[in-house]
């Protein structure tokens, strides 16, 4: 007889940075697809106005978890989408002829992005670069590359390389010194740690619903707050970016007065469907506790890390980490041959370069630890 195979209670699973995981994701997920293709499927007149009601659904869920006033958040494809739409929608005094401040940790497909608008909307993006032989922008380098040049300010709330995590207070209460837009990309950390848009106030806000919210790829999020809300005009636009969404009039175009202004085309609900399951799931977690269990299983990794000798490449500051834990891997070490080794015993974990990223959460365990640092002692021969 075969024994039982590990992976099916997922207590080996560290990928929360990347894809979260929560007990009967999968079922839940099914029956929501299936509930919508029954709905889309069905020959009346009800589709659009069932999904519309769903994708209300996602947006009301995540007003909720950050705080975000009624009207100052819509759905987004993914954080790059949502940062292209809010670049190009701002009154050029905030960007033309100033800086656009980001550090080196930021997601790569943000300042891809960025980077190809400067040239056109006529800043200068300034990437405040990382110390020799550190893997993460430190805040005091961030303020002392701020200053009253820059006219917006990208904050990465968490790093996805490091697992580090800002001062949102301290550098937001710098930028408003400065006179600056400030907008935060949550991903990384949204879902485990408390965000409020209000908590430090910030002037616009990204993120996806992936990562510890446990939902689907293309459900991401727009909040632009108020009074900047109202001084954006999008030029990603379409037919739902109106009040009336039915005002066929070529020569009568006019944003809606709220989020909705940074709606364009046809919107994509089927992400925000998927993603309900694990959204209702999270809203009924003790959020505490949640937090609590990646701590404790953090703190552990930290101690195996130290016995086997491997280094940190994430605070050791509890305040200053998000929920993963990253560690330097040897230079002898294959760390495909790793990954793809830890694969097999139902250990499920990536790396990015050297740097091993794992990411406790619900459904991973305490023997779930005791087999990654058991199958690394012998992998890395220690």
């Amino acid at each position: 007889m075969n024994a039982p195979n590990p992976a099916a209670d997922g207590s080996g699973y560290f990928l929360y940075h990347s894809i979260g995981m929560y007990p009967g994701k999968a079922e839940d997920m099914a029956a929501a697809f299936s509930a919508f293709s029954s709905s889309w499927g069905a020959c009346d007149d009800g589709q659009w106005m069932r999904a519309l009601g769903q994708r209300q659904q996602f947006i009301d869920r995540w007003s909720n978890l950050i705080g975000a006033p009624k009207g100052t958040l819509t759905t987004a494809e993914n954080v790059t989408t949502a940062l292209y739409s809010l670049i190009g929608s701002l009154p050029a005094r905030h960007l033309a002829g100033r800086k656009l401040l980001v550090a080196a940790d930021c997601f790569p497909s943000l300042h891809f992005l960025l980077a190809g608008l400067a040239p056109r909307l006529g800043f200068t993006l300034e990437t405040v670069p990382l110390r020799s032989g550190e893997t993460w922008v430190r805040d005091e380098d961030m303020i002392a590359a701020w200053t009253e040049e820059v006219g917006l300010a990208l904050i990465t709330f968490v790093t996805s390389t490091a697992s580090h995590r800002c001062d949102l207070e301290l550098l937001v209460a710098h930028g408003r010194r400065m006179g600056s837009l400030v907008g935060v990309d949550i991903t990384q950390g949204v879902g485990l740690l408390p965000f409020r848009v209000d908590a430090p106030a910030v002037d616009f806000t990204v993120s996806t619903t992936l990562k510890w919210l446990c939902g689907t790829p293309g459900a991401g999020i727009i909040h632009v707050a108020e009074p900047l809300l109202k001084q954006c005009r999008p030029e990603l636009r379409g037919w739902f970016s109106q009040e009336n969404i039915f005002s066929w009039n070529l020569d009568a175009f006019a944003y809606a007065a709220d989020a909705r202004r940074f709606d364009h085309g046809t919107p994509s609900v089927l992400a925000c469907a998927g993603s309900l399951p694990a959204l209702e799931w999270h809203a009924a977690q003790d959020l505490a506790a949640m937090r609590a269990h990646n701590r404790a299983l953090g703190a552990e990794i930290i101690a195996r890390a130290d016995e086997l000798g491997l280094s940190l490449a994430s605070p050791r500051d509890e305040p200053r980490r998000g929920g993963s834990i990253m560690l330097r891997l040897p230079n002898s070490a294959d760390t495909a041959e790793i990954v793809d080794r830890l694969r097999a015993d139902a250990i499920h974990a990536d790396c990015r370069g050297r740097i091993l990223r794992l990411s406790p959460g619900m459904i991973t365990t305490p023997e779930g630890v005791d087999r990654l640092f058991a199958r690394l002692r012998g992998l890395l021969g220690r």
